[in-house]
């Protein structure tokens, strides 16, 4: 290499460094490097010829629209004029008529002065900045991406959207939703052209004067035709307005919205509709006022993008809620519509559905005046849990009906449960009682207990579930004494039943854990309250204490059942007698009833019973040893029960016209409005519930 060729080749490094030292400096390429007259109708470049070749490509797109821009003009001049440097990373060199996108630039003014201070002209430094612009933009998406997913509530969502927008994309961010959405269905197919009702779910501001928007978050409102907003809807484009002014007519026609863009000082608006899977859900709307430039076409790229995002997530949760409300829809079928009266307690409850779960209550009437309390739990979400439910509960019915110890009820659940988590799992249940599979994802509790008011006792058994919580009359609040077993469906439960003696007027608490939410000791906490609240109403305590225990946010079911304890009198509402293995028994027991029911005032189902007690007694003098008892019941209906030594079943059968026996519990069956057979420690008690008119109930006030 010769000489000058050396040089040349030194000179192009030169420069290279210098250009490199610049763009250092200005912290991105350059697009032009100006030193500007005073007047700015002359420019020259410096610092060297081959720098200048370097940014001749770039200089030419810039000096052809960028020095002529009326900004530009605007910038310079103002410094020219003020003597002071300005710096600005908000300008867009607007895009050109030859189809080139508008640019982001940074501008950099310093005024150069004379060795007397006079101006000597102007330096201009331009900087693209569409790597830093588009580095943002990636991030905007990366962090809506990783955040609109993480919920499926349609208002959080929302929310979201306008907080990942907010400042980086927006000074401020609204997005309505359709009505149709929040309720998890879809809007008709088509556009929407019809006047739309919408929520606002969603909103973000930094940097405005607009603490109270027209429209606050869970507000509704009629969105009608003629504006951006409902023509948005109505094609699904996205609408820019670049330049807004708050007397325009759709503007004017609502005058809190042009006081709103007023005050806040909104100069620019992007409306982009909110739309996935062919189902229109809402908008959302984007504002500028403190940022100066108005919404570009990328920004309105950028808005589409995010948006698209955003509608898929609004839609999951579209999709969730219709199958939330589906579910919910069918536990609130599932589950007794109301309480049914008995003699032994007095019932009241309250049942508030949360996020997930499904929680089931039940007060069922049990033979010879006792009552069984029932709450239970599957948890999970969706119509899963709440058909599972269904079918314990149902099975909680059957079961109770056979008069089964509480501890042998909740076997045979757990048994039952077991069979439904190997169906759920998609495997064969198994003949023999195994340990459910490890994939399972049933998972469900109970708390059975039941209440006799002929001597006040009490019995319960419990599967994973909080034992209750008694309080008595005369005794400090406390849980009642219970050892929970495993929960149901491990197919292996052991559980054990609790005996205790409640004083007439006690109060019983079964609950779930939704009620406590988070609380810890929330037993303890009950126990108080129920303290507090004991000489109240019960419908009045239990509104009481759900108030001061109820979470803020209720992630799963809510439930407080109360039951307050009545004790039957005798004489006033039992009558019991206990016969020989002989049979006269049959005579005397038939005249003791009579004379009972003459007493109570019962002379019109004398004969019924008449029939009864000589069927019930004259069988136990034939197939059983030992005394024979007999027990009238006055209750909201008459319960007739015969009690031996033989624990054999009788069985209903229809005798044939030849047959000399075998009609007796037939009869019975027929005279009676119900009858079974309950096992006993002695033996077994058959019994027989007759109606009784409104006037031979006795009075539980």
């Amino acid at each position: 290499m010769d000489s000058s060729g050396a040089a040349e080749s030194l000179a192009r490094s030169a420069d290279g460094v210098v250009l490199g030292m610049f763009e250092a400096l200005a912290g991105g390429p350059l697009v032009g490097l100006h030193v500007l007259e005073p007047d700015l109708r002359r420019g020259h470049f410096r610092p060297g010829r081959s720098v200048a070749a370097e940014l001749e490509a770039t200089r030419r797109r810039w000096l052809g629209r960028g020095l002529s821009d009326p900004q530009v003009l605007s910038l310079l001049r103002g410094v020219a004029t003020g003597g002071e440097a300005v710096h600005d990373v908000g300008f867009r060199l607007p895009a050109g008529e030859d189809g080139s996108r508008s640019v982001p630039l940074e501008l950099t003014v310093v005024p150069l002065r004379d060795a007397d201070g006079s101006l000597a002209g102007l330096a201009l430094a331009v900087v693209d900045r569409t790597a830093d612009e588009q580095a943002e933009r990636r991030a905007l998406l990366d962090r809506a991406k990783s955040g609109l997913g993480d919920s499926l509530s349609v208002f959080q969502t929302a929310q979201t959207l306008t907080e990942v927008a907010v400042p980086t994309l927006a000074d401020a961010v609204t997005v309505d939703v359709l009505d149709s959405v929040l309720h998890g269905e879809a809007p008709a197919p088509g556009p929407i052209t019809e006047p739309a009702t919408v929520w606002r779910a969603g909103f973000a501001y930094s940097g405005l004067p607009m603490p109270h928007p027209p429209h606050e978050v869970g507000s509704v409102r009629l969105m009608r035709r003629g504006t951006p907003l409902a023509l948005a809807l109505a094609d699904l484009e996205p609408r820019v307005l670049p330049f807004l002014r708050a007397d325009v007519a759709w503007l004017s026609r609502n005058p809190n919205h042009a006081e709103a863009v007023r005050e806040s000082g909104v100069h620019s608006l992007l409306v982009v509709p909110l739309a996935a899977r062919g189902v229109v859900l809402g908008l959302a709307v984007f504002c500028r006022a403190s940022t100066p430039q108005p919404f570009s076409a990328e920004d309105a790229e950028l808005a589409v993008e995010l948006a698209s995002h955003a509608a898929l997530c609004l839609d999951n949760a579209r999709l969730y809620t219709r199958e939330h409300t589906v579910a919910r829809i069918a536990e609130h079928e599932l589950l007794p519509q109301r309480l049914p009266s008995s003699v032994a307690v007095e019932a009241v409850h309250t049942h508030l559905p949360g996020a997930s779960g499904a929680t089931w209550y039940d007060v069922i009437r049990l033979s010879g005046a006792r009552v069984a309390l029932v709450a239970g739990e599957v948890r999970g979400e969706g119509l899963r849990a709440a058909t599972t439910m269904g079918q314990l509960r149902t099975a909680v019915h059957a079961f109770s009906a056979l008069d089964l110890d509480p501890s042998e009820l909740l076997s045979r659940l757990d048994r039952l449960a077991t069979r439904l988590a190997f169906e759920q799992a998609g495997r064969p249940a198994p003949s023999e009682p195994v340990e459910r599979s490890a994939d399972s994802t049933l998972a469900a509790s109970c708390l059975y207990v039941v209440y006799d008011a002929v001597n006040g006792s009490c019995e319960a058994a419990a599967a994973a579930h909080a034992p209750p919580v008694l309080a008595s009359p005369d005794t400090p609040p406390r849980v009642l004494d219970l050892v929970p077993g495993a929960e149901l469906g491990r197919g292996s439960g052991s559980y054990s039943t609790a005996r205790h003696e409640l004083p007439p007027g006690s109060v019983l608490a079964l609950y779930s854990r939704g009620l406590m939410g988070d609380r810890e000791e929330g037993d303890v906490v009950l126990a108080h309250l129920l303290s507090e609240q004991r000489a109240l109403p019960l419908r009045t305590a239990c509104d009481n204490i759900v108030s001061d225990l109820l979470p803020q946010e209720l992630t799963d079911d809510a439930l407080l059942l109360l039951a307050r304890t009545r004790l039957l009198e005798p004489g006033l509402h039992i009558s019991t007698w206990v016969f020989p293995d002989d049979p006269r028994s049959a005579k005397d027991a038939r005249r003791a009833a009579l004379e009972q029911l003459t007493r109570w005032g019962l002379d019109d189902v004398a004969p019924t019973v008449e029939l009864i007690v000589t069927e019930l007694v004259t069988n136990a003098v034939r197939y059983a040893e030992g005394e024979i008892t007999l027990r009238l019941l006055r209750t909201e209906t008459l319960i007739c029960e015969v009690s031996d030594s033989n624990s054999a079943a009788p069985h209903l059968r229809i005798a044939e016209d030849t047959d000399e026996g075998g009609r007796g519990l037939y009869l019975v069956g027929v005279l009676g409005r119900s009858w079974g057979v309950r096992q006993t420690e002695r033996g077994k008690t058959l019994w027989v519930d007759l109606a009784l008119t409104e006037a031979g109930r006795p009075s539980w006030t």
